[in-house]
Order: C-alpha cells, then sequence, then structure tokens
C-alpha cells in the first residue's frame, strides 16, 4: 500500500504555484470581503505558512491523518462496473475515510491550524453535512468548541448526520432564508456573519475550496493528499497515469484535491461534473454560468442579469450551491479541466449500477460523478483509440441519502 505522504502540504510545481500574491487563479479569486475581517484573513494567511514550514504541525498532520482520520485510503478496481462501461475504471475510496468522505481531511488540518492560532471556538458551514460531521469530530477530538451552521432544509434531509453532529457536541444552528427553508448558500451566509461579529477570538473552518483568499489554497492543499495517494497508487499498480481523472464539483474541494497532482500532466483529462438537477433548476455553475463575486470570491457564479444570485436545485445537498470555488473557474477558462453536467435521475441511475455491480454505496454526491464518467467513456475510447482508464474519486458514502433515495426510488429496487 502506498504510505502516507510525510509532507502533507507540499509546494506544487512552479509552474502551478498559484495563487498568486494577491490570491487570484488568473482573473479569479482574490478578497471581497468587509474591512473588519481583513485583519484576520492576514493573519491566517500569515499562520498558514507558518504551519506550512513547521516540522511540528506538518508531523501533527500526518499522525492524526493516519492514526485517526484512516489515511492512505484504497484505491480500487471497479471491474464489473469497467467492463459494463467498456474502461479500466478506478476509485479513490475517500467514503472509507474516518466520517465517510472526504472533507476530514481539510478538517483535521484547519482544527489543527485553529488551535496553533489560539482559536476559542470553531465554527463551521455544511450543506450534506459531511463537513459539519467532519469538522464536529476533529474539534471534539482537539478539545474546541465548535457551531456548524446548515441550511433547515438540508437539517431535514441530511437528518442523520445532523444527528452525528450533535453527538460528537457540535451546536447545530438551521438556517432559513427569506423565511424559506435554506441550503449551503444560506449556511455560508449566516458562517461569514458569526466570523464578522468575532473575527479575533473565532476560527472559520470553511469546507471547501471557495470563500475569500487564503482559504481556496488551504483546502486545495489539504484535499490534495487524494490526488497525490491516487497517482501514486495507479502507477504501482499499472505503471500508468489515468487516461483521465473525474470528480464532482459542488464548491470543488474533492474535485480540486483530485486534479491538482494532475494538472502538469497534460495527457491526463481533468473532468469535473456538476449537478444538472431537474434540467430547469440546477447547481451547474461552471457549465451555465457566469463570473460573479459570491463569499468573498470571484469566480463563476449562477446569477441573473441584474446581479441577484439564483436558487439552486439538486437531489444532492452537497451540490445545491450556486458557486465554485475560483481554481476550478480558471481551469476551466484555461481550457485545462472540462466540466458537465448530470441530471438528478442520471445521478440516481448511475447510483443504483454501483450498488448492483459493485457492492459500493456512493454519496449522492459522488453519484455524479459516476454517471458523468459513465457518459464521457465513449468520447475518451474515440479520441485514445482504446479503452480508457478512469480514476474517480468516490468522494463519500451513502448512508447520509438514504432517506432521500427512499423518496426517490420508493422501496430502492432498481428503476433501470
Amino acid at each position: 500500500m502506498t504510505s502516507l505522504d510525510p509532507n502533507p502540504i507540499s509546494a506544487p510545481p512552479q509552474e502551478h504555484a498559484r495563487p498568486d500574491a494577491r490570491g487570484r487563479f488568473g482573473a479569479f479569486g482574490g478578497r471581497y470581503v468587509p474591512e473588519t475581517l481583513v485583519p484576520a484573513l492576514e493573519r491566517l494567511e500569515r499562520g498558514y505558512a507558518e504551519a506550512t514550514a513547521s516540522a511540528e504541525f506538518q508531523a501533527a498532520l500526518v499522525r492524526e491523518l493516519r492514526q485517526w482520520a484512516g489515511r492512505p485510503t484504497a484505491l480500487t478496481r471497479a471491474e464489473r462496473l469497467g467492463t459494463a462501461w467498456g474502461c479500466e475504471l478506478w476509485l479513490k475510496r475517500e467514503d472509507l475515510a474516518h466520517t465517510g468522505a472526504h472533507k476530514i481531511n481539510n478538517a483535521v488540518g484547519q482544527a489543527l491550524l485553529a488551535q496553533r492560532l489560539g482559536a476559542k471556538r470553531v465554527v463551521a458551514e455544511t450543506g450534506a453535512g459531511q463537513h459539519g460531521v467532519a469538522t464536529a469530530a476533529a474539534c471534539a477530538r482537539l478539545g474546541i468548541p465548535c457551531r456548524v451552521y446548515q441550511g433547515s432544509l438540508d437539517v431535514a434531509r441530511q437528518a442523520p448526520n445532523a444527528r452525528r453532529m450533535r453527538l460528537f457536541g457540535a451546536e447545530l444552528v438551521p438556517v432559513d432564508i427569506n423565511g424559506q427553508p435554506g441550503t449551503l448558500r444560506a449556511a455560508i451566509d449566516e458562517a461569514l456573519r458569526d466570523w464578522v461579529s468575532d473575527p479575533d477570538g473565532t476560527y472559520y473552518l470553511l469546507g471547501s475550496a471557495v470563500g475569500p483568499h487564503p482559504y481556496p489554497r488551504i483546502v486545495r492543499d489539504l484535499q490534495a493528499a487524494i490526488g497525490r495517494e491516487a497517482r501514486a497508487q495507479l502507477l504501482d499498480a499499472t505503471g500508468q497515469l489515468p487516461d483521465a481523472v473525474v470528480a464532482c464539483v459542488g464548491g470543488g474541494s474533492n474535485a480540486i484535491g483530485s486534479f491538482h497532482p494532475f494538472v502538469g500532466d497534460r495527457e491526463v483529462a481533468l473532468l469535473g461534473i456538476e449537478a444538472g438537477g431537474d434540467g430547469r433548476r440546477h447547481g451547474a455553475t461552471l457549465t451555465r454560468g457566469r463570473p460573479g463575486v459570491l463569499h468573498g470570491t470571484l469566480s463563476y457564479l449562477l446569477h441573473d442579469e441584474d446581479g441577484q444570485v439564483l436558487e439552486t436545485h439538486s437531489v444532492s445537498a452537497g451540490l445545491d450551491y450556486p458557486g465554485v470555488g475560483p481554481e476550478h473557474s480558471f481551469l476551466k477558462d484555461s481550457g485545462r479541466a472540462d466540466y458537465l453536467s448530470v441530471t438528478d435521475a442520471e445521478a440516481l441511475d448511475a447510483l443504483q449500477e454501483v450498488c448492483r455491480l459493485e457492492g459500493i454505496l456512493p454519496a449522492l454526491e459522488t453519484a455524479h460523478a459516476f454517471a458523468g464518467a459513465r457518459r464521457a467513456v465513449t468520447d475518451l475510447r474515440d479520441r485514445l483509440g482504446r479503452t480508457p482508464r478512469i480514476l474517480l474519486t468516490c468522494s463519500g458514502r451513502g448512508d447520509k441519502d438514504l432517506g432521500i433515495l427512499e423518496d426517490c426510488l420508493g422501496t430502492g429496487e432498481a428503476t433501470r
């Protein structure tokens, strides 16, 4: 098995050393925040730079990731699914990490950083609840008080994760927006308001590669363990790199963590899969949005001609967000990565196929990646003239979605 990287926050190759000094990924990123938050962000930027240079911090992060979070996660050959699709399919199993998703990588790293910076409390936002659970668990591990904001719609549809957060000792705060049940966007709004009220004593443990600089870089660096491990594991197993790396994209943390170690490998296609919703309502920010500012960063955004942020929809709570990380916007506009959307129905269909053929219940977020990969196989095979090798990040497990699946699929019997 591939060993855990002894330096989990390592510098990228020079040609990919983004963001720049202003926190920009090309035209995207930056820091669009109230003045009261600027000193806190500058302090965070300095503290993060010092932490990455600290052997003590790096050793603590390695220890927690290995002994508590369960890294390195496995790489699994999905032979039956690959045969059905006509590809060689490998799964990076973030669903096997502690708390059930990739979110623990970022939560552990930032919780250790919050402790190092002397924070008295941590606040966080969550959509599907996996980041909230990971943050609550990491804060319990380190003895830091924790408050998690979650849209009230998501509290209801992700009830198992709401219960887990409370069991870990977190204060869970349901959020509405304009009197209606809120989703991830509303949760981020409330977490930011909380942080503005006490930027010195509170650490905002942001869960995706979004927000003002330096958060997109911090989250990317911590999640890049996914791609580094998978790259080494696949080379160990096959002696070759994948033809394509595929991951779902909401805010984009699991995808940017998967993509980043492959950005310099031009022969490897990078494919991000967004939420197409019901066809009319969706969360397909990169494929159907345009640049704008949301939650402190300039990136692709779903908004109208008057600049008003549009409401989104996805069967997956973790993809139900109108923005996206600025590095994804850069990768899209530079042509280095491609993005497509799949509908709720396509994701549900793919989820059932993965269950039947591989004995894996993926999260609904991950089900979008499976549906997108399945659709991409023909194009890859035509372009390459051979069977493509696909690396797909299985970002989380689907236990949390059983209630939604029962509603959507009735008895849960296959609908194909």
